[in-house]
């Protein structure tokens, strides 16, 4: 108890707002700096979000080359590249290795932990942020926050002083995990303004019952594209899944911050499912050809068994016209083009997007033209730093949000505490 008075009435180096993966890592860079550093988590224990993280297996980052891995952010984005010279993918590697949590390189080059659970990536930077001599209180809801001639004050339930703050509340998705846009009110009233937040890698809600009625089916190797007003504004190849309300999963989460930015001027927006990417229109009407003519006597539905999940196919005869008791060798050419064209154009017209507490990232935040990249100090109240989700910056999936969490929180604490 002794211990606890103290730290509400010290003044520390370093307080930092935030007790996710960027508030983490820059708590335990400026306690090893030396800093006497507090941090403060609003919830009954830091990590919260990064325990769902990857679908609870924790997507540590990604190995793509730098230049690479900042166009996830869109094209020309340089502003995290200082952050990343600090601190980037063989870092984290390295980093979380000597925390006695090894990884392991998957597809598409995302990085994960060797037995696949995120909680022991929390457990590793909370252990370190212990290690290296900051404190921890949680529960502590920052309220208020001003600047003062000596530093910051903060308010709780208790007062709490530092000469330096480093803001790294999150977003505003997934609010029960802490994620509730606490910092937005925080850095306007230290004078900085807000991009307005909205979702970024969220589901998708369709037209009609064809989602629901495929609710569950998980489809790998596709190719997912982008459409507004008619023109073709993104493609994805990889992993999706339908849901009782529309379209989930990677390649869609990734299409999704074009989508929901498509509806908001509402504009006409659809998804369209290449189930057969591998195949120009050409091989895959040889392929039906083929396979209509090595089958004649097949009904149909049977002979859709080789092309299409068993979920799939009452859609694809309701949709195609097609009748599943009609033999192979009857199928017309016309029917077999009206087959291939829904084979590669598997169409939904997108209504909305899931709400922004169910988003897994959140766009908006502040500026990033009110941060200096190669401290992350913000340029408008000197002795405030910015880390994380809290900033207007969100990325593709495939682990390259939470590098970017890890990165800047490195690089404001290592600045936080050097000043």
């Amino acid at each position: 108890m002794a211990a606890r008075r103290h730290e509400e009435s010290a003044m520390f180096d370093v307080i930092v707002i935030g007790g996710g993966p960027a508030g983490l890592m820059a708590a335990a860079t400026a306690a090893g700096r030396g800093a006497s550093t507090l941090l403060l988590e609003r919830m009954d224990r830091p990590g919260r979000k990064l325990r769902i993280c990857g679908k609870g297996r924790g997507n540590i980052g990604n190995t793509a080359p730098m230049d690479d891995f900042l166009n996830h952010f869109g094209k020309g984005f340089r502003f995290l590249r200082p952050a990343f010279s600090h601190f980037f993918t063989e870092d984290s590697v390295e980093f979380f290795a000597r925390l006695g949590v090894p990884t392991k390189v998957e597809r598409g080059g995302r990085i994960f932990p060797e037995n696949d659970n995120a909680q022991d990536l929390v457990d590793a930077l909370v252990r370190n942020v212990k290690n290296q001599g900051a404190a921890i209180q949680t529960g502590r809801r920052i309220r208020k926050i001003q600047f003062t001639d000596t530093g910051f004050e903060l308010f709780s339930d208790q007062t709490h002083r530092g000469r330096h703050v480093v803001l790294a509340t999150g977003g505003a998705s997934y609010p029960a995990t802490g994620s509730t846009g606490d910092g937005y009110a925080l850095g306007t009233s230290l004078g900085h303004s807000i991009v307005s937040p909205r979702p970024a890698l969220v589901p998708l809600v369709t037209e009609g019952d064809t989602a629901t009625r495929l609710q569950g089916l998980s489809l790998k190797n596709v190719r997912a594209e982008l459409r507004v007003d008619g023109k073709k504004t993104g493609s994805e190849m990889g992993e999706m899944l339908f849901t009782h309300f529309g379209l989930s999963g990677p390649i869609i989460l990734t299409l999704s911050k074009a989508a929901v930015q498509a509806l908001e001027a509402r504009k006409k927006t659809e998804i369209l499912i290449d189930l057969k990417p591998a195949l120009d229109p050409a091989k895959l009407d040889t392929r039906l050809l083929r396979d209509l003519d090595d089958h004649g006597k097949m009904f149909v539905e049977n002979l859709l068994r080789g092309l299409l999940p068993p979920k799939l196919i009452p859609v694809c005869l309701d949709q195609t016209g097609l009748s599943g008791t009609k033999a192979a060798h009857q199928v017309s050419a016309a029917e077999r083009k009206i087959l291939r064209n829904w084979l590669k154009e598997l169409r939904f017209t997108i209504t909305a997007c899931r709400p922004l507490r169910e988003a897994i990232v959140t766009a908006g935040g502040v500026p990033l033209c009110e941060v200096n990249p190669k401290t992350m100090q913000s340029r408008v109240q000197p002795g405030l730093f910015l880390a994380g989700e809290v900033l207007d910056m969100d990325a593709d999936t495939g682990g390259f949000n939470l590098q970017a969490a890890l990165s800047s929180g490195y690089l404001a604490g290592l600045n936080a505490a050097s000043l």
